[in-house]
């Protein structure tokens, strides 16, 4: 599949199945995508980058992208930069290191 095929399937996936982002102030986008390797770059930004729940919904993400679009193996999920910047990244630094963010599971 073609690059361009694979950022189209992974912003219909997100699009789609984590509507939340988008739904509660949030944003993203596809960054990089390497056919070659199989990989893709998302960025989420805006309100995501101060919710609690945001360090779950970025290792579900890089969990079950690759699941969902064909000729993805592999996905890295960061936080925006620029306009989209982070609203509190210390903050989402600490919620990625804690145990309680483990296991979670969203329901996406």
């Amino acid at each position: 599949m073609s690059a361009e095929g694979l950022e189209r399937q992974t912003r219909n996936y997100l699009s789609n199945n984590v509507p939340q982002i988008q739904q509660h102030g949030g944003n993203f986008e596809v960054r990089d995508v390497d056919e070659a390797a199989g990989t893709a770059t998302v960025a989420i930004g805006g309100a995501c980058s101060g919710c609690g729940i945001a360090p779950m919904t970025m290792k579900a993400i890089e969990e079950r992208l690759p699941e969902s679009v064909d000729g993805l193996e592999d996905v890295e999920v960061v936080r925006a930069g620029g306009p989209r910047a982070a609203v509190m990244p210390s903050k989402t630094d600490e919620m990625e290191d804690m145990d309680e963010y483990e296991d979670y599971s969203p329901p996406f």
